[in-house]
């Protein structure tokens, strides 16, 4: 049986960014089985008038050996577009990323509404 305690084995590495009112954590860890994986979470500061105080609004993205090609290429992709507004030359795939993410009509509205 494993230990309460091996939670320190599944966390290998981790790198905190700071970028203006954010702080990005890069946090490499393992599974039970020794697979390695990443997760990327953004912490910002706010400030909540109903109780007086600060808390931190965080949002975590877990990423898997498996899917750093495709999705290196495509946030090196946007970031090219955002500092240059060229788009890219070819499409890889001609999937409706709504499908492949099982978003629905109505999801994809609201996501377009904020």
């Amino acid at each position: 049986m494993e230990e309460f305690g091996s939670k320190e084995k599944s966390e290998v590495y981790s790198k905190a960014v700071r970028a203006g009112k954010r702080t990005y954590f890069f946090d490499v860890k393992a599974t039970r089985s020794d697979e390695m994986y990443l997760t990327i979470t953004e912490s910002k500061r706010k400030y909540d008038p109903q109780t007086d105080a600060f808390f931190y609004e965080k949002h975590k993205l877990f990423l898997y050996k498996e899917d750093f090609d495709k999705f290196s290429t495509g946030l090196e992709e946007m970031i090219h577009f955002i500092r240059t507004g060229d788009l890219p030359k070819e499409e890889e795939t001609n999937l409706n990323p709504n499908e492949e993410i099982g978003f629905d009509n109505q999801s994809e509205d609201n996501i377009n509404s904020i």
